[in-house]
């Protein structure tokens, strides 16, 4: 049995940077060997990201998608709403509240498909993946932030499928989505 003393985990940590999505703390660590080193945190909120699921054929029930620009990946990509946590907010709600947003629908039913940590490396990021049914959509109740440049559009499952195969689509948290999508919920 481990101890207290020997137990891997945070020994220390300080702040180094605190900005408006994430901090950056350097933290000493003790590994499971018993050594302690410096590691480099980037600290997040979190995120929820949502497949908003339109219906039609139920093997093949359409896909609302977004192109999104985005500076990091120096230009425009593929994924399905996502957002950060706010303060206090529930990962269910986040998620409600991203699909508004960014897409101007509303689910009548949300479920919880998985959670994962994208880049567990260096950052504590974990993103909650839905999926959204029985949507209402009106364009009229997006609600965009300033940073936001993106188009919505219905895509086939299959199509979808064959944009992450042939890597149009390359966002990790929409290929995790649509993979556990198709794969345990749909079963294909």
């Amino acid at each position: 049995m481990t101890d207290d003393i020997t137990r891997p985990g945070q020994v220390a940590s300080r702040r180094v940077y605190s900005g408006r999505v994430l901090h950056l703390d350097v933290d000493t660590v003790r590994f499971p060997d018993g050594s302690t080193g410096e590691m480099e945190m980037f600290r997040h909120p979190g995120a929820s990201a949502v497949i908003p699921v339109l219906g039609g054929d139920a093997s093949d029930p359409a896909i609302l998608l977004i192109s999104q620009y985005r500076y990091a990946a120096e230009g425009t990509i593929w994924e399905i709403p996502a957002g950060r946590l706010d303060a206090g907010e529930a990962p269910i709600a986040c998620a409600r509240r991203e699909l508004l947003e960014e897409t101007g629908a509303t689910a009548g039913r949300l479920e919880p498909l998985t959670t994962i940590y994208p880049t567990p490396g260096f950052c504590d990021e974990r993103i909650h993946l839905f999926a959204a049914f029985d949507l209402s959509v009106d364009d009229q109740k997006s609600q965009r932030e300033a940073d936001e440049f993106l188009s919505v559009s219905p895509h086939p499952l299959s199509q979808v499928l064959g944009m992450i195969k042939d890597g149009t689509i390359a966002d990790a948290k929409t290929i995790c989505s649509v993979l556990f999508f198709a794969g345990f919920r749909l079963g294909l």
